[in-house]
């Protein structure tokens, strides 16, 4: 319900509490000694292995059904379509061989999988390995940059797969960012972030007439000193601040100015956010890599999208309707000297098609005002050779800081969005978890500069003041205050819910302590509780019984055994 309502059944001590400050450092900021550029880049380099290893690792040493249990695995599916996609890449369709929907399942957009006989051993190879493209309740679509050997007939199966390509990434970055204080777009930043020259920016605030005339005073505040920074500055959100509407006035103020912007997130999903609503205004944008979510105005900011609009790419049109026509004929084909032809005819076609469609996608990020992409999608060689104004990181206080560094070398300022206050990245490694990789580029700034560089929101228009007013004394001082849209709205406001002893209050917590509630580890050693997911599934049942619709009903848990226990 949107922060109407809060249950929390705990074992003992308060899990949410504990979690919520777990290996998070204080507000208000203090100067301290910052860990040189030399420092990080020698200490980073090889916790990126250990955080490598720890991934392959715990995807090699489970077996197949293992993995197919934790939905790392897709089994028993059959090709349905091929098709032609951006870039020559062949596009295949996947549907399960029994029922109409996919199984329970981790898999997401831009996943790396590799595509095996259904009945392949673990350490089998692979007859092609593609990035998922796309996701139906009823089919997974992959993308390939070569066309799978022979096997598409027979059932398959899809694996998620380490994803390797991050972290080389991340390592081309540090060799970069090591020759970045000598040269390149980032030349002024660099020295800033590590200590080595202090931030900048303009003694008077800079004014602005706001796009959005809603904005509160707080967040009219910290547009105003992002727009006067002169190298970096910190947008410190805590939940519910508005921090996604502060960041698209930021934007559209620094587009006016003449800017050129580069706005990257951790997840493909804070990205497609940013593009939703800065969509609505008249801004030339284009989101790089292909949008987790398919809504229509998402679509139609898609590189794809445009580049098939561009005049480079109508030429290219022609070619992919043939080349659709030889994967159905491909999919079809049994002789081996056919099908062997077939993949001849299309890997030529694929790079004209190429060449065709480089020239499209250079013309529209060219002409672009705003770029967005995740922050390994930035280090794409579409944009080589192109330097941004102005570089702005949505969830940086979630977000390694080694992946920060492929945006931030793309610009001379950046400005960085967060909540270091809440839940750090998620390591694998224990060892680089414990030797550093955990600690972001957001909250190490927030420590050795403070107040100087950051501005925080103070209005939240997400809950109840009751259920704020825990973390609001916890962790921010005091400092945030319900808007009064929310600081009193309850679950029987709603049309349809009855008052009751259910929707009365406005937050619950629940003690198990002595209970008979204890915790157990599945075999996958993810953990449990029974009596504790009883009393959750109870309370949202007497929720529904008041007239609450089940549909705006979550119940939140961090294990998947407690997840299937529902």
């Amino acid at each position: 319900m949107g922060g109407d309502y809060g249950v929390d059944a705990t074992s003992g001590e308060g899990d949410w509490a504990r979690a919520a400050m777990a290996g998070r450092s204080g507000g208000g900021g203090s100067s301290g000694k910052m860990v040189s550029l030399q420092e990080f880049v020698s200490s980073m380099a090889p916790l990126i292995d250990l955080e490598k290893a720890a991934e392959i690792s715990a995807e090699s040493e489970t077996s197949s059904k293992s993995l197919e249990r934790r939905g790392c695995v897709m089994a028993n599916l059959k090709c349905t379509d091929a098709q032609t996609g951006l870039m020559g890449k062949t596009l295949l369709e996947f549907q399960p061989n029994k029922g109409d929907v996919l199984p329970p399942h981790k898999f997401g957009t831009h996943d790396v999988v590799a595509l095996k006989p259904n009945k392949a051993d673990a350490g089998s190879a692979a007859l092609g390995q593609g990035v998922v493209y796309r996701l139906k309740d009823s089919s997974i679509t992959v993308a390939f940059d070569d066309i799978p050997g022979d096997g598409l007939n027979s059932p398959l199966r899809l694996e998620k797969l380490a994803n390797e390509v991050t972290y080389r990434r991340m390592k081309d970055a540090l060799i970069q960012l090591s020759k970045a204080i000598q040269t390149g777009p980032s030349a002024n930043l660099v020295p800033v972030l590590f200590g080595e020259k202090p931030p900048m920016s303009s003694k008077d605030a800079a004014k602005f007439s706001p796009f959005n005339k809603n904005l509160d005073e707080s967040q009219k505040d910290a547009i105003s000193k992002a727009l006067g920074s002169r190298d970096v500055f910190l947008l410190h959100g805590p939940p519910g601040t508005g921090k996604t509407t502060t960041i698209i006035e930021i934007i559209l103020q620094e587009v006016k100015r003449g800017s050129k912007i580069l706005a990257c997130a951790a997840s493909n999903i804070a990205v497609d956010n940013i593009v939703e609503r800065l969509s609505r205004y008249r801004t030339k944008l284009v989101r790089l890599g292909h949008p987790a979510r398919l809504l229509p105005q998402v679509l139609d900011s898609a590189l794809d999208a445009q580049v098939l609009r561009a005049d480079n790419s109508s030429l290219a049109g022609d070619i992919r309707k043939e080349m659709k026509v030889l994967n159905s004929k491909l999919l079809k084909a049994k002789d081996k000297n056919t099908k062997k032809d077939i993949r001849k005819e299309l890997r030529t076609l694929a790079k004209e098609e190429r060449k065709r469609q480089q020239l499209a996608v250079a013309d529209v990020i060219k002409n672009a005002d705003v770029v967005l992409s995740t922050l390994t999608g930035a280090s794409s060689k579409k944009l080589d050779g192109i330097t941004f104004d102005l570089v702005i990181i949505d969830e940086a206080a979630q977000a390694l800081e080694m992946a920060c560094w492929i945006a931030l070398l793309k610009g001379p300022r950046c400005v960085l969005s967060g909540d270091h206050l809440q839940l750090p990245p998620t390591i694998q490694s224990a060892e680089a978890e414990k030797k550093g990789m955990v600690k972001t580029l957001f909250e190490r700034l927030t420590i050795a500069y403070g107040d100087q560089i950051t501005s925080m929101l103070t209005i939240q228009y997400r809950m109840h003041e009751l259920i704020m007013n825990w973390s609001s004394k916890e962790l921010y001082n005091n400092k945030i205050k319900a808007h009064s849209s929310v600081a009193d709205h309850m679950l029987h406001d709603l049309e349809e819910v009855k008052r009751s002893s259910s929707t009365e209050p406005t937050i619950v917590l629940i003690d198990t302590t002595g209970c008979d509630m204890e915790e157990v580890k599945d075999e996958e050693e993810s953990t449990m509780n029974e009596g504790e997911a009883a009393v959750s599934i109870a309370h949202a049942k007497l929720l529904v019984e008041s007239g609450v619709h089940a549909s705006d009903i979550g119940i939140i848990t961090p294990y998947a055994a407690q997840i299937l226990m529902a």
